[in-house]
């Protein structure tokens, strides 16, 4: 009797207790859910600061964007922010499935292969603990689809607004160039081609990688992060005057070394023309020395742009203030003789350009000379001892003239070839000026029959070379061909003091002029 109503009451008490569990069965099961999803959202937290912070080899699943050969770091939303959002889908769906997979692994070793207590009891607490794992991992998945859509969400916005600042400040700069005269970029002084936008190398010592643009975008907004870690400014209005990088021709068949200034300032393009032993070395080397002379008298300042030119003007000053003469300019493409003129805004960056005249007599030759595309003003040195009308006036009994120092190129016949090239290339000649520079008026100072009766006037030498030397032809083609002509008498030559003969003074001032 007693047998039986043991096996009777404890299947009814079991079931009692059944009953009983199961008021308080979902409080556990949204317990346990709950622990799973705090357990997830712990675990994304802790693999979010592993892909974005740490980034240590067990949270990078996906190679990074920068190659080895790259020469500097991506801009964080320009890839970067792209390929960890990747990452943290594809670590974020292992660890929800890991973490998932183990929390029921962990239920069934604990509460049916091997309960540590009975299974009448583990069996019905073990599927509570299946059931809150079942919603707590139903839960987690919006949950985590979310945080993670956030973050893309603001990746997309953060990723939109640094496309948007880089095309702004592209835009900006592109509007300051124009601002300063230069809609096509700068000119190189070596090969003579427009530049949009100059190669720079990083300022490292130790480094010296070249980054061929540096403007805001993929590799940096502000500032570009080179491979070696420096940061290189991305605009060249960010550049300080003592913070200016090296910059370089982008041509493939140049490379060489840009001015400093190029694109911090308007640029004014001088070309010399003239034959072969005309005086235009010496005209430029007078025109850069009275610009000095006139910068320590309180004028414009004045600095030779590049280590180039100062070298070279340095010897040509020398050989002004002796009264020497220069030797022949070498027919290479020459590289211009470049110099800021002026301070603040009024700063301008001038090229003025000595070609070898044989390069004036040539087609062939003359069509390398690119740079009198872009000249708006432009200076014919001629040469009155290369004119036959001038040693037919020579007086026997005054003075002798050194006839070895003439040019043996006819005038005209150097302006005629030099006009017709400079208008294939485009050039608008009748919005151009021209300045004709009588040459070595200084040789000529013992001849007043040989000079015009006023020299210093415009006309008065204009009408000694058309009446005096029989150049009426090539007037008559220079006021056809320029929009404005006027004529200097020019002697390039400096005192013992530095001081040069007040000639250049006047036509440097008409040549620089706006």
């Amino acid at each position: 009797m007693g047998a039986i109503l043991i096996f009777v009451l404890v299947p009814l008490a079991y079931l009692a207790l059944l009953v009983l569990y199961l008021f308080i069965a979902p409080a556990i099961a949204a317990l346990r859910g709950i622990a799973l999803v705090s357990e997830l959202l712990g675990r994304y937290c802790q693999l979010l600061n592993g892909v974005l912070r740490r980034r240590t080899p067990e949270f990078v699943t996906i190679a990074p964007y920068r190659p080895a050969d790259e020469l500097a770091h991506r801009n964080y939303f320009f890839g970067p922010a792209t390929r960890d959002l990747r990452q943290l889908l594809t670590q974020g769906r292992r660890l929800y499935v890991r973490t998932v997979t183990d929390a029921f692994r962990q239920v069934n070793a604990r509460q049916f292969t091997a309960p540590s207590v009975h299974q009448s009891v583990s069996i019905p607490y073990g599927l509570t603990l299946f059931l809150g794992l079942a919603v707590g991992a139903a839960v987690a998945v919006p949950v985590l689809g979310l945080l993670l859509g956030l973050q893309a969400l603001g990746v997309a916005l953060l990723t939109a607004g640094a496309r948007l600042t880089a095309g702004t400040l592209r835009a900006t700069d592109r509007a300051v160039m124009v601002l300063r005269g230069l809609p096509r970029g700068m000119l190189c002084p070596s090969c003579f081609e427009r530049v949009p936008y100059p190669a720079y190398d990083c300022p490292r010592t130790n480094c010296r990688r070249r980054h061929a643009d540096i403007r805001p975008g993929t590799f940096g907004l502000f500032r570009r992060r080179c491979a070696c870690d420096e940061r290189i400014p991305t605009l060249l209005m960010l550049m300080s005057r003592d913070a200016r990088l090296s910059g370089f021709c982008v041509h493939e068949h140049c490379g060489k070394p840009m001015n400093p200034d190029a694109g911090h300032m308007s640029e004014l393009i001088l070309p010399l023309i003239g034959g072969r032993a005309a005086g235009k070395t010496q005209l430029m080397a007078a025109m850069v020395k009275s610009l000095e002379n006139t910068a320590a008298d309180g004028g414009p300042a004045i600095r030779l742009a590049d280590p180039e030119t100062t070298a070279n003007q340095r010897v040509l000053n020398e050989i002004l203030e002796i009264q020497g003469h220069t030797r022949p300019t070498q027919k290479t493409l020459p590289r211009a003789h470049s110099f800021v003129l002026g301070s603040g805004r009024a700063e301008r960056l001038v090229h003025v350009f000595d070609t070898a005249g044989e390069r004036f007599v040539s087609r062939e030759e003359t069509d390398a000379l690119r740079y009198a595309r872009e000249a708006r003003t432009f200076v014919f040195v001629l040469d009155p001892m290369a004119v036959d009308a001038f040693w037919t006036r020579l007086d026997p009994s005054g003075p002798t003239v050194d006839r070895t120092l003439a040019s043996t190129v006819d005038p005209e016949d150097v302006f005629s070839r030099s006009v017709q090239t400079v208008r294939t290339m485009g050039t608008r000649l009748a919005r151009a000026r021209l300045a004709v520079a009588v040459s070595k008026r200084d040789l000529l100072t013992g001849h007043p029959a040989l000079l015009p009766d006023r020299p210093d006037d415009s006309d008065s030498t204009r009408e000694w070379l058309g009446e005096r030397l029989g150049l009426r032809n090539l007037l008559k083609t220079m006021d056809l061909e320029f929009g404005e002509v006027r004529f200097f008498c020019t002697s390039a030559v400096a005192n013992e003091a530095g001081r040069v003969d007040p000639s250049i003074a006047t036509f440097v001032a008409w040549c620089l002029r706006e």
